[in-house]
């Protein structure tokens, strides 16, 4: 059996270069489970799948799937849902369904390899019998320019529900690889690809290194035979009774300490002080009791330069008590004028007091912004996220200037907190908790003396980079 970072370390140490290839196919390899399974689903919600197509597309699965029959009827029966609908309203659909949904499924170690393979400079492709919809939002969201994949027929701007190219399966596949190879000047020899199904033999054979990823048992058996290396990448958290009972304690062990809080601060007549007491105990409690472990590196970081606007990406709803696990004292935040209405934020949000942004006025949320700054002034740091919102996958959203206009305003350092795989144990649209270990890494506070208006764009960009730079090679992490 082969790791993860066997393959990576294989990857670095090997020809680099854009004339070696690098194809992956996308379900059950790329990603966990079936993409046409959420566009399906997406369907059948919507009401568009007839008794009568549910039962043929039924029929064609369990023929192709159990009883040897062709399995590209099955596929031929998905693409004939398109039929009438506009190529531009499926590309918006991929879109959505990748942020709801697929991006969720992202193998984390597969994001891995596909990264080793796009710092080596090789020509990366997935090849894969799902339609663009279905994969161009993965292979942007990892850096991948170039797809082979079934494509659907247009006429007007109008899918047929038909592709008069085929399904690019089993030798289709294999055929498409030899093809664009040709085309593309790639070495097939000294090239790679990994897959996961027995249909991706013969894809798997068109090249010098193939790698049976998660495979199926026909896969790997056929790889054994071949002597191809068979890789077993972790899957994504799936919630089970201790992600229940984690998430339970983190709610528990949150409003535990926040009520404390808000006692201390009323007993007292110190809020500050209540909160300053009661938060580090609320999100100390609620991660332990969900088995969430922080790895900090650089803590020395967070009491370096106080007041501070520390700056944080945002991929889970796990943020929130990393962030005040961290901070612990003397802070506030910044949130969206929605937050304001969420019962499940109305305490801590009355404990912190946090300023509210509305969007859609911008002479009341600089007014916000405003206040804040004097309150950085009298001492409070602040937290924001300046990507605003939660990403589906690791990958940086734009930043936005709002944080780095207060820290100019008020004269104080900008502090980087990185946060690498809070998705992997709490992903965006999940609602439960799974145990593990987030990691976490504080840069060094960054000076705001001497920024404009007019230089901020570019100090945006170089401290974003940081962040991507951190995640792309985490520090204290051994070369693979």
């Amino acid at each position: 059996m082969t790791t993860a970072a066997e393959v990576i370390a294989t990857v670095r140490s090997g020809p680099s270069g854009p004339k070696i290839g690098a194809f992956f196919d996308l379900d059950g390899t790329i990603v966990q489970g079936y993409t046409a399974g959420t566009f399906y689903a997406q369907r059948i919600r919507r009401g568009e799948v007839s008794p009568v197509e549910f039962t043929r597309t039924l029929i064609a699965a369990l023929d192709g799937t159990l009883f040897g029959g062709d399995i590209t009827r099955f596929g031929e029966l998905g693409l004939a849902g398109f039929a009438g609908r506009g190529e531009d309203e499926i590309a918006e659909l991929g879109e959505r369904l990748f942020v709801q949904k697929i991006a969720g499924t992202i193998r984390s170690e597969a994001r891995d390899i596909v990264r080793a393979h796009v710092a080596a400079g090789h020509t990366v492709v997935v090849a894969s019998s799902a339609t663009r919809a279905q994969i161009e939002p993965v292979a942007r969201d990892l850096g991948i320019d170039h797809l082979l994949c079934t494509e659907l027929d247009v006429e007007d701007g109008i899918l047929t529900g038909k592709s008069s190219t085929g399904m690019l399966w089993g030798e289709a596949k294999a055929k498409a690889v030899r093809t664009f190879a040709r085309q593309h000047g790639i070495h097939l020899p000294a090239s790679h690809a990994y897959a996961n199904g027995q249909e991706d033999i013969a894809f798997l054979a068109s090249v010098g290194r193939p790698h049976a990823l998660n495979p199926h048992p026909v896969l790997k058996n056929a790889a054994k035979d071949y002597g191809w290396p068979v890789v077993t990448l972790r899957e994504p958290s799936t919630p089970g009774p201790r992600s229940l009972l984690g998430t339970a304690g983190l709610i528990a062990g949150m409003e535990f300490g926040l009520s404390l809080a808000a006692t201390l601060g009323v007993l007292t007549r110190d809020r500050q002080g209540g909160l300053n007491t009661g938060v580090p105990i609320a999100c100390d409690l609620g991660l332990g009791l969900a088995g969430v472990r922080l790895n900090v590196i650089g803590k020395e970081n967070l009491e370096k330069a106080r007041p501070a606007v520390f700056i944080a990406n945002h991929q889970s709803s796990l943020d929130l008590p990393i962030l005040g696990a961290l901070l612990r004292h003397d802070f506030t935040g910044v949130a969206k004028k929605e937050v304001k209405r969420d019962p499940r934020m109305m305490l801590i949000t009355a404990l912190l007091n946090p300023a509210y942004i509305d969007r859609s006025n911008s002479t009341k949320a600089i007014a916000e912004l405003d206040k804040t700054v004097k309150r950085i002034r009298g001492g409070t740091s602040v937290v924001i996220m300046p990507e605003g919102t939660r990403m589906p996958t690791p990958v940086l959203g734009p930043f936005k200037k709002g944080a780095f206009h207060m820290a100019i305003q008020a004269g104080v350092p900008v502090v980087p907190i990185v946060i690498r795989n809070a998705g992997e144990l709490m992903w965006r649209a999940s609602k439960m908790v799974n145990p593990g270990t987030i990691d976490v890494c504080v840069l060094d506070p960054v000076p705001t003396d001497g920024w404009t208006s007019e230089t901020l764009a570019g100090h945006i960009a170089t401290i974003r980079q940081l962040y991507v730079d951190t995640l792309e090679d985490w520090p204290g992490d051994e070369p693979a």
